[in-house]
């Protein structure tokens, strides 16, 4: 057999509960990885390329499971120290100002932020409400992507409330012209944004949308106590019993942030399938809780891990949020051997492809997606390297991502962005966001 890339002598994790492999190879062919194991198991003779990953660690690419790029991408380091509604207010102020360019070029400098950090797949909540910009971005930039559709119909996002209805009664169109597009790799969702931004008839309509069309959900779920006491005034309930009581929660649901869940809501989200996209991050920043892990875990609720926005965490990087996972469950249930090293590089590889409805990558195995990074383990912050699980964890950084492979091709070699000219992305876009902050702000 003819082989496209075979990458070896590093040390493979192919995730999914699968041992490490020292001294391992992976080979591809076209889209999908073809073999993972020992060199002396695997031919590599007819291979096209040949990739060397002496003193790297060699893995699936990481699943974002909860985020927004083109959006928060131009409110990174704008507003900060304050609380999540204070926050949503003055971030809407430039929302309504977006425009097409500013949104591709926003695009543009997200997806090269994530390939560099090796993150493959990203499942986006969309409220920029303009997708059209990002998807022509991923054609440049190719990565697996899932994006949501935003949709509101009151409180700060009520302007957009006959834009979401239309939207919501045309998405078999969408579906039509979107959905498995770009070689398989983009597919597009619903994107209710939140309990206390979505009324019933919104959440009811979205629900019959995506069961008559087959496309997932993504909706902000139990984020923080203002929603939990918006819910519990309106309706009389919790966010998750109430969206339950609709019918809304099923395993086609990922609900980001889940901080504020009690016993209950944990059963209800296990006993429906619903995933939880978690952002330990963002969700300390912005002072919103910190996700129950043991509770849901209890339930058996898939949890992927998420960085949310450039806005909410700051960067589009896996490493710290692996980091900051590890040490806040540690701290928040007094517990130092709760989450181990393999758990949170499960949580951000296979379980986040599962929390975000992409099942097709997040491990290295054959007939999976070639969605495949090496990282360079030969640095002096990683050094000595007895644990390669720990040294990614708690040692490594996004610029120790050497190359990024997505669907067999390769989008960064030796830190290079293929095709990319990135002094070109980086003017273009701190041109347009300079811009749009002056207009809407003053």
């Amino acid at each position: 057999m003819t082989i496209d890339i075979a990458i070896i002598n590093g040390t493979v994790m192919p995730m999914g509960s699968a041992a490490p492999i020292e001294r391992g190879t992976v080979t591809i062919k076209g889209s999908k990885i073809v073999a993972v194991g020992t060199a002396e198991s695997i031919d590599i003779s007819g291979a096209t390329k040949v990739i060397d990953a002496n003193n790297c660690l060699v893995m699936p690419g990481f699943c974002d499971s909860h985020t927004h790029i083109a959006s928060n991408m131009l409110l990174r380091g704008l507003l900060e120290d304050v609380r999540l509604f204070e926050w949503l207010s003055t971030m809407w102020q430039l929302k309504q100002n977006f425009d097409p360019e500013t949104l591709y070029w926003a695009s543009m400098n997200g997806l090269v932020e994530m390939v560099k950090s090796g993150i493959t797949s990203f499942n986006e909540h969309f409220d920029a409400y303009a997708v059209a910009p990002q998807i022509e971005a991923l054609k440049v930039i190719p990565l697996r992507a899932t994006l949501g559709y935003g949709f509101a119909d009151r409180g700060i996002y009520e302007s957009i409330t006959d834009w979401s209805w239309q939207t919501l009664h045309g998405f078999g169109d969408l579906v039509v012209k979107h959905h498995h597009s770009n070689d398989g790799l983009l597919q597009i969702g619903l994107s209710p944004h939140a309990p206390y931004s979505c009324g019933p008839e919104m959440y009811k309509l979205v629900r019959e949308v995506a069961d008559a069309h087959k496309v997932p959900i993504h909706t902000h779920l139990a984020e923080g106590p203002q929603e939990m006491g918006y819910v519990a005034e309106t309706y009389g309930t919790s966010p998750v019993r109430w969206l339950h009581s609709l019918g809304f929660l099923q395993p086609d649901v990922t609900a980001a942030h889940c901080t504020q869940l009690d016993d209950d809501d944990a059963r209800i989200l296990g006993e429906t399938g619903t995933k939880i996209a978690h952002c330990p991050v963002c969700n300390a920043k912005l002072a919103s809780g910190t996700l129950h892990l043991k509770c849901v875990q209890k339930h058996g609720v898939t949890v992927g891990l998420a960085t949310d926005g450039p806005a909410s965490h700051n960067t589009l990087d896996m490493f710290q949020e692996m980091k900051f996972a590890g040490i806040i469950h540690k701290d928040k249930t007094g517990d130092a051997q709760f989450l181990k090293t393999s758990e949170i590089l499960e949580m951000a590889t296979a379980e986040g492809a599962k929390a975000m409805n992409r099942p097709e990558t997040g491990q290295l195995v054959p007939g999976l997606a070639a969605d495949v990074i090496v990282i360079n383990l030969d640095t002096t912050h990683t050094m000595p390297l007895y644990d390669p699980a720990a040294a990614l964890v708690y040692s490594s950084r996004a610029d120790d991502v050497i190359h990024t492979i997505v669907a067999g091709r390769i989008l960064m070699e030796n830190r290079v962005v293929a095709g990319i000219d990135e002094a070109e992305v980086r003017a273009r876009f701190r041109e347009k966001a300079h811009a749009l902050r002056k207009r809407s702000l003053g």
